[in-house]
């Protein structure tokens, strides 16, 4: 069951979500007026789960260091909720577009595929921050999602263990170089070079 605001009525009822058996598109993805934050992962809706106090923590504090650095500078930094359409083989139209994510931050560097519903098109840097209410396929199904959209570099933030994964896309489109970062380490971004920060920053509370 999923929460969606009746507007004409002006109160919140419980609805039955979409057929599971179906594939929708980011067309069907707008129609729908749910509490809840969804996803689609080509074409299946993903319910996610909401966010821990850790979680929010460590997201805002990378979101404002990124922001911070990227001030007047072509990139930008985008923070959830904030819809990220990554179409298939150059397939834009709202019909064709059958994967629908909110990454926690993202950095877009290219100005054309920001518009006023988000972006469409592969960000240049993703980064997840894992809550207890992952799970492994969630975390496995956006891997092969950001590979497949072509996403230059793509961080898994783990708050509980305190260190964080970075993989970066290969020349032959598969994310490799993974390299784990701990606390007293050094954070670089191949994307936004010059910035850097300390990951005992980013787990401090």
């Amino acid at each position: 069951m999923y929460t969606i605001y009746n507007e004409d009525e002006g109160r919140e009822q419980l609805v039955e979500e979409p057929d599971p058996s179906l594939t929708y598109s980011y067309s069907d993805y707008m129609q729908w007026k749910f509490r809840e934050r969804l996803e689609l992962f080509r074409g299946r809706i993903f319910k996610m789960a909401a966010p821990n106090t850790l979680h929010q923590m460590v997201s805002m504090k990378l979101t404002n260091e990124l922001y911070n650095y990227l001030k007047g500078k072509s990139c930008q930094v985008f923070s959830a909720p904030f819809d990220i359409r990554l179409p298939i083989k150059n397939k834009k139209k709202d019909n064709e577009i059958t994967t629908v994510v909110q990454p926690d931050v993202c950095i877009v560097c290219d100005p054309s595929k920001v518009d006023e519903r988000g972006v469409c098109g592969a960000p240049d840097l993703v980064i997840e921050v894992l809550s207890p209410g992952n799970s492994k396929k969630e975390v496995r199904d956006k891997y092969d999602l950001y590979e497949e959209a072509g996403v230059k570099e793509y961080w898994v933030v783990n708050p509980t263990e305190q260190n964080l994964v970075v993989f970066l896309l290969t020349a032959e489109g598969k994310f490799g170089n993974a390299r784990m970062y701990t606390n007293g380490d050094k954070l670089e971004t191949a994307v936004v070079p010059g910035f850097s920060m300390d990951v005992t920053e980013i787990f401090t509370k």
